[in-house]
């Protein structure tokens, strides 16, 4: 008897448990039909604590790709130790291979949303099960640095429509991306990722993104936020960056997308800025993010990010990414001990159950796992052209003509690069190399070549060591071949022309190296001169292909060939993009977002990138290779960023920011400067008649710089203040561009007045076809100095900073 009851009476108090929670379940509010305050106040301690944690990191072995390009990975570079999911966790995921997910109170009607990466299109499990006669394939975008070179927000909102509505149909509420941090180095491991070293450029292209994905009814995560510039220690290193320099080139891009185009979520980084780690500094996160630009959604921080879970949600980091059960412990403990606010607490979870009423998840979207992915592709290579750049042309070297044989020379002509690594990279169903993009376009490719050279790529990834685990690393470049003056000779006599193709790529956990990948291997500079040297024996022209996420040095070689074609990292449809340009299909009209200098040392952070390490503190755990040693980098350079350092201080690059030829030629009319100070207010347009003079239709990216008095603070020479992209423009035809210009466009940040301040002076106006390309100027004056916004005291380096002045002149 005894033994029964020790049996019986454990069910009846589970039943009348179960019976209760049910009753208290149905007088509970609930989500969607209550206020999400009242939801927020029916939660226990406890279920606040999980919302604001994810749950957990479900590694998946990558899958096998149909393609076998430069992405797959070697195990160099590894993840830190994932924290064991919580088994109360241990659910199946909706969406195979997405990278997190909140947690659901049924009780209270709130569902699980699910998180994915990443920038170039959604990263999940492409077969599940084992089961490969259902696929689940995502488009691979254009890169970062495609798209901002396309200086066309209209093109970059199209391909966030197709990319929302991928997201959409296979099962994701949110996915982890735009990025917009600066290219403030050329070496940053993530800045095929990001969109410039220009802030309006970030800010602009980022709301075009986010404006195309959510259209669809789907999120976006903003990220990194803020100045998180290097992948060298990026878990562990304090940026030091003065007040105007953060406000005017690190914010100010984020700033920009926030008020255009209000994304879902933001993303804290990694790294600490001047003392803090992002996710723990109210200053940043509440604010300027929410008090001074007015940013209406949740804030999440990077996975694993921070360290400090109780400072994280009182900075108002309100979701901690991917989550681990010890996370929301600390929390409930830190609640009942006062060391977190209840309503502050609360407050995090308003803001992130605002973003689940939006999801598809809550609205009960019936997914069909069956994305258009054919007209997606057709998106992806339309967006490639479109900002892919034509650095040289001599002598109309390009289009080729149709029908011509080719000696293609280079490892990734045959085995290209659609995109980068880490959560950038795509799981796509194909990639169109360059071989095969021009044969689709009606050229003949050298049989042999083409044959040798898969036969190379083949043999030297075989003697690779298989990769074991997961890993963010980037494999070694397969060598180049070298082929003997006889055979190209031969070669020079049998083919039309020659294109050779330099491939590069970078990834997530660890920057860009000198040798061999910002500049040139000496196999590669001796492939270009011994191959023009042959060809231009026989007067044939020679073309190298740029298919690279950063940028690289080009000077030193540039002058032995004929045409260079930037292709950057084009996207699943590579292939048959960069043979639309080549062979004049679509006439190029990108436009550099970012500059190539002549030589890394004329790069203003040359020489504090990526910082310097510092001591290990007593008792600290052993550095990891994924999260680094202690470290921090100062930020000398100030605003004096990219063609902001070249044009004031005269250093000539190879390609300035804004460049790009076009098959076309355009003239600039007069310029038409308007300003009045009506009201107080002052308000301005310039205007601007473009026109194609040449013979084949194009579009031309115009481009207004404006240059300030510079009275009491020092200032860039110029700074870009707008610009637009023409339609396609046929011979003959003109198009009117205006620009509107306001104080707040003028102002720069006066940190002794902690305000954004408008100079009175004499303002010169320059549109141009690139930064250093100024086609027309014009003038107008301020009388006074406009105080455009007074801000908060915030941000402030602990230590002084021995900032870049410009020259006196």
């Amino acid at each position: 008897m005894k033994k029964l009851k020790r049996r019986v009476l454990p069910s009846i108090v589970t039943a009348l448990t179960f019976l209760a929670t049910q009753t208290h379940a149905q007088d509970a509010p609930q989500l969607g039909k209550s206020p999400v305050k009242d939801v927020v106040s029916a939660m226990t301690l406890e279920e606040k604590a999980r919302l604001v944690v994810g749950m957990g990191f479900r590694f998946q072995s990558p899958t096998p790709r149909r393609d076998t390009g430069a992405n797959a990975q070697r195990d160099t570079t590894r993840r830190p130790q994932i924290p064991p999911v919580d088994p109360a966790d241990n659910i199946p995921e909706k969406v195979p291979g997405a990278a997190g997910r909140t947690h659901a109170i049924p009780r209270l009607g709130i569902p699980s949303i699910t998180v994915s990466d990443g920038p170039a299109g959604i990263r999940i499990s492409p077969i599940r099960n084992n089961d490969s006669s259902r696929t689940y394939y995502a488009t691979a975008w254009p890169s970062g640095t495609l798209l901002a070179s396309s200086w066309d927000t209209v093109t970059v909102k199209k391909v966030g429509m197709a990319f929302g509505n991928e997201i959409k149909e296979y099962g994701a509420d949110i996915i982890l991306g735009p990025a917009l941090n600066i290219h403030r180095n050329p070496l940053g491991g993530r800045n095929f990722e990001y969109y410039s070293e220009d802030p309006l450029i970030a800010g602009n292209i980022t709301a075009a993104m986010v404006n195309g994905i959510q259209s669809q009814g789907v999120g976006t995560s903003i990220k990194h936020f803020a100045a998180n510039n290097q992948e060298t220690n990026r878990n562990t290193v304090n940026t030091i960056v003065s007040e105007r320099a953060l406000r005017e080139i690190y914010l100010k891009g984020f700033e920009i997308a926030v008020k255009k185009s209000q994304p879902w979520t933001v993303m804290t980084s990694y790294n600490k800025l001047n003392g803090p780690y992002t996710s723990e500094n109210p200053e940043l996160v509440t604010t300027i993010l929410r008090n001074e630009w007015g940013f209406k959604g949740a804030v999440m921080s990077d996975w694993f990010g921070g360290t400090d879970p109780v400072g994280q949600m009182n900075a108002g980091n309100d979701l901690l990414m991917p989550g681990t059960s010890d996370q929301s412990k600390k929390i409930v403990d830190a609640v009942n001990a006062g060391k977190i606010d209840v309503k502050k607490l609360d407050e995090n979870c308003e803001h992130i159950l605002n973003i689940v009423l939006l999801s598809p998840e809550f609205k009960k979207y019936d997914v069909s796992n069956r994305p258009n992915l054919k007209a997606h592709a057709l998106i992806s290579r339309s967006a490639a052209t479109d900002g892919m750049v034509l650095l040289k042309n001599d002598n109309k070297a390009l289009p080729l003509k149709g029908g011509k044989k080719i000696a293609l020379f280079g490892n990734t002509s045959y085995d290209i690069i659609a995109g980068g690594t880490g959560s950038g990279d795509v799981n796509k169903p194909y990639t169109i190399n360059l071989a095969q993009g021009l044969e689709n376009a009606g050229f003949t490719v050298d049989a042999a070549m083409k044959s040798e050279y898969i036969q190379h790529i083949a043999d030297v990834k075989a003697k690779r060591p298989r990769p074991r685990g997961f890993s963010f690393a980037v494999p070694p470049p397969v060598p180049e071949l070298i082929m003997d003056a006889t055979t190209l000779a031969q070669k020079a006599s049998d083919e039309d022309a020659a294109i050779i193709t330099i491939g590069r790529n970078a990834g997530e956990g660890a920057d860009r190296k000198l040798p061999n990948d910002f500049y040139l291997s000496d196999t590669e500079k001796t492939v270009i001169k011994n191959v023009a040297d042959a060809f231009h024996a026989k007067n044939k022209k020679v073309i190298v292909v740029l298919n690279i996420g950063g940028v690289v040095e080009v000077s030193s070689w540039r002058d032995n060939v004929d045409g260079i074609l930037l292709a950057w990292q084009p996207g699943l449809e590579a292939g048959n993009a960069i043979a639309d340009i080549l062979t004049g299909k679509v006439n190029p009209s990108g436009r550099l977002a970012t500059t190539f200098t002549v030589d890394y040392n004329d790069v203003p952070s040359a020489k504090n990138f990526p910082g310097k390490e510092l001591p290990q503190p007593a008792g600290a755990p052993a550095a990891s290779p994924m999260h680094g040693r202690p470290s921090e980098v100062t930020y000398e350079e100030g605003v004096y960023v990219g063609y902001r350092y070249y044009n004031t201080f005269h250093v000539m690059p190879a390609y300035p920011f804004g460049y790009g030829l076009s098959y076309t030629t355009f003239n600039y009319g007069a310029l038409t400067v308007n300003s009045s100070s009506a009201n107080g207010k002052f308000t301005a347009t310039a205007s601007i008649t473009v026109t194609n003079n040449g013979i084949t239709p194009g579009r031309e990216v115009v481009q207004l710089y404006i240059g300030a008095p510079g009275k009491k603070l020092d200032k860039p020479v110029a700074e870009l203040k707008g610009f637009a992209k023409t339609k396609l423009l046929r011979p003959g035809e003109s198009e009117k561009i205006t620009f509107n210009i306001n104080a707040d466009d003028l102002a720069s940040f006066d940190t002794k007045a902690t305000a954004w301040i408008t100079e009175a002076g004499k303002y010169t106006v320059m549109i141009g076809a690139s930064s250093q390309d100024i086609k027309q100027t014009g003038t107008f004056n301020i009388s006074k100095d406009v105080v455009v916004e007074k801000v908060n005291k915030v941000l402030v380096p602990q230590v002084s900073i021995n900032e870049l002045k410009a020259p006196n002149e």
